[in-house]
């Protein structure tokens, strides 16, 4: 009985995949610092994949940069809202643009802070295998890791990160919302489906689907979701994302008597 009460206070804390509606993440970040300290005390490590290990890494080694990322984020949507083609406008560089923001909000003991505690999700292009990268020598191993995470072939560019000798891209195609192995993992995800925080579409069907690990709802809403992911809406949709992500998590917050 005491090993199990162990692994319950063993709490890590997973975003899923999901491009631009990495700003509901920001959102559900932004109310674990103000209101969930009980919570943040628990947990021992931090995944995720693609967006969703973005900000993972800012959560756990600059939490108070969030409000800075959402400037980020609403200008980088901004910015691809603009270009004709999207991220995929030729002369458009969308790895570079987001390598700026990472190098501008992570702090230089980034690494140090997510050496062990950080799992990032990435798939290989060899074998397509997933790997969780917790690993990270230096500031640049872990930035190279997290666009790797982000990378979406095609959508992003036509050469794969390369890192360690071998070339790497989006963890969400291979597993989109990480589990780890020890403790109960509480489980982040703009699309409505089975994780612990998530938004609740109702008079659905109840019919789910199985994406990259990842359990999602079969609704209108989800696919819409799946659109402004890679293609974001307008800054007014965005802030009401960022609101619904921290509604959200509040409300997990006080289902589990974690809010404080």
């Amino acid at each position: 009985m005491a090993n199990f009460a162990a692994r319950m206070k063993h709490i890590n804390l997973s975003f899923a995949a999901c491009g631009f509606l990495g700003i509901y993440h920001l959102g559900a970040a932004l109310a674990f610092r103000r209101h969930g300290q009980k919570l943040l005390k628990d947990v021992k490590a931090f995944a995720g994949a693609s967006a969703g290990s973005l900000v993972a890494s800012v959560l756990l080694t600059a939490p108070e940069k969030i409000e800075e990322c959402n400037e980020f984020t609403y200008g980088f949507a901004e910015e691809t809202r603009r270009q004709p083609l999207g991220a995929v406008t030729p002369g458009y560089d969308f790895m570079a643009r987001l390598r700026r923001g990472m190098e501008a909000i992570l702090p230089p003991n980034a690494h140090e802070l997510a050496q062990h505690r950080l799992h990032v999700s990435v798939t290989n292009t060899r074998t397509r295998g997933n790997c969780l990268v917790c690993s990270f020598p230096s500031r640049a191993d872990l930035i190279q890791v997290l666009l790797a995470s982000s990378f979406v072939p095609i959508y992003a560019g036509l050469r794969p990160v390369e890192y360690s000798g071998q070339k790497w891209v989006d963890g969400g195609l291979t597993n989109g919302l990480p589990v780890l192995p020890v403790g109960r993992t509480v489980t982040v995800s703009p699309f409505s489906g089975r994780p612990d925080i998530s938004p609740r579409d109702g008079g659905q069907l109840n019919l789910y689907v199985s994406v990259a690990k990842q359990d999602v709802l079969l609704s209108v809403a989800n696919l819409v979701r799946l659109r402004h992911a890679l293609f974001p809406p307008g800054r007014r949709e965005m802030e009401a994302l960022f609101q619904r992500g921290f509604e959200d998590a509040v409300a997990f917050l006080r289902r589990e008597d974690r809010f404080g």
